[in-house]
């Protein structure tokens, strides 16, 4: 676990196979004002992860922002049952065997906006993601959204395929199965895209590849020229 900005830590887990490329993982953790803990897509709990977090704060929101994040909620909430856990409608249809307390993306029911804003970015029937702007630190965080994997994490079959889905550094951008579904409806995901711009924020964390540490809002105008175009 190592700090990214004032109250914002990142936790890199185990690399696990996802269409049998080597994908890797990454939690975001951010202290609120009030001194509890939210959790962005949880990895793996080892008693090592769990030494740190307890010395950061009480767990209170446990964070599972697509359909795909949610391989091991079920031990974060095991270890941490007074924690709040929301989710998509989709992971939330999907995960029947977990309790969730609320859905992404209702801000009637976000307790955080102000601090940590939320928005659902729709549009695709491949998949919906929420997305994060913790406006204290101005970092936006993702989570399949952009993936900007270094190249030398794949073998030299793999790089190709990866070049071609768009998800290689520095220039990552959304899978290109994933952008292909917005064909139809990307009046939608502009606007989504639009809204995440006016924020403003200087750097973009994603669960995977390379942090943009600076200049966010250029990246995003590239990452995404083939919806805002």
């Amino acid at each position: 676990m190592y700090l990214l900005a004032e109250n914002i830590w990142i936790v890199d887990g185990e690399t696990v196979s996802f269409y049998s490329m080597p994908y890797t993982t990454r939690m975001i953790v951010v202290r609120l004002e009030e001194g509890g803990l939210w959790i962005h897509s949880p990895v793996g709990l080892t008693d090592t992860l769990r030494k740190e977090i307890d010395k950061l704060g009480e767990v209170k929101y446990l964070i599972a922002p697509n359909h795909l994040h949610h391989l091991f909620l079920g031990e974060w909430q095991e270890a941490y049952p007074n924690a709040q856990t929301f989710g998509t409608p989709e992971v939330i249809d999907k995960r029947r065997d977990l309790k969730f307390d609320n859905t992404l993306g209702k801000q009637e029911n976000w307790p955080l906006d102000g601090e940590i804003s939320q928005l659902l970015f729709t549009g695709s029937r491949f998949m919906a993601e929420c997305v994060f702007f913790h406006h204290r630190s101005r970092t936006l965080i993702v989570t399949d959204l952009i993936e900007n994997f270094d190249p030398y994490q794949f073998n030299n079959l793999q790089r190709p395929i990866a070049r071609l889905a768009g998800i290689l550094a520095p220039e990552g951008k959304m899978p290109i199965d994933w952008r292909l579904s917005f064909m139809f409806n990307k009046a939608t995901a502009r606007e989504h895209m639009e809204n995440i711009i006016d924020w403003n924020p200087e750097r973009i964390v994603m669960a995977h590849g390379e942090i943009i540490p600076h200049d966010a809002v250029p990246f995003l105008m590239r990452s995404f020229d083939w919806l805002l175009d």
